[in-house]
């Protein structure tokens, strides 16, 4: 049973398949080393009457030992590249946008309105909530005010940092309706802890009818 929070993300199953996969590929290591070091400090103990012998060490264990995580990370690197560029390098159309900005400490959530275009009158303000449909792709545009944020949605496996001055894009999917945490998952101030806000995916439906209360003439 996976110990990550629940799926709900289109490309989640990818991003947990390559995590998964470095984790079992570091344990492995991480037991053999330690494995070897426990030996190496059982046979090369100190003993009485045994001098210590030099050793200029075994070339071809060298390479071996060097080699094989480099192709190991060459490896890994190419199988991410696909998900990786999936998530950060371009975004499926969407017609549904929002702007999230980050501050010192809470999320400010903006949808552009009927009219589609963001800092026009008809604009919503909301703060630490956000609202999408399940199974559509959601456009955000992520902004700070002051210093490093991240955005980050566990459940659906995606995390951003927020930097001053740029408009980053990001995009998610989500493929279950439900309520999930949106968590700052950068140091970014004394209430860095508190900094929390929510994201509801709702029906199509119940999304619709969320929109007609917020603009009824829409």
């Amino acid at each position: 049973m996976s110990w990550l929070p629940e799926n709900v993300s289109t490309y989640g199953g990818e991003v947990d398949y390559l995590f998964y996969l470095i984790y079992y590929i570091t344990g492995a290591v991480f037991i053999l080393v330690t494995v070897a070091m426990i030996a190496f400090l059982v046979i090369y103990r100190h003993r009485e009457g045994r001098r210590a012998i030099y050793s200029h060490g075994n070339t071809t264990l060298e390479i071996i030992w060097t080699v094989t995580p480099a192709v190991i990370l060459v490896v890994l690197s190419f199988m991410s590249q696909a998900t990786w560029a999936k998530i950060k390098s371009s975004a499926p159309p969407s017609d549904l946008a929002v702007q999230v900005t980050a501050k010192q400490f809470n999320w400010e959530i903006v949808y552009p309105g009927p009219d589609g275009k963001f800092g026009t009158a008809d604009d919503l303000s909301l703060e630490n909530q956000l609202h999408v449909p399940v199974g559509k792709p959601v456009h955000v545009i992520l902004k700070s005010k002051d210093v490093i944020h991240s955005f980050f949605l566990p459940h659906l496996r995606l995390k951003q940092d927020t930097v001053p001055g740029r408009d980053i894009l990001a995009w998610f999917d989500a493929t279950k309706p439900g309520q999930y945490e949106i968590p700052c998952a950068e140091l970014c101030g004394f209430g860095h802890s508190g900094m929390k806000g929510w994201l509801t995916v709702h029906p199509p439906d119940e999304y619709a009818r969320w929109v007609k209360e917020r603009w009824p003439s829409s």
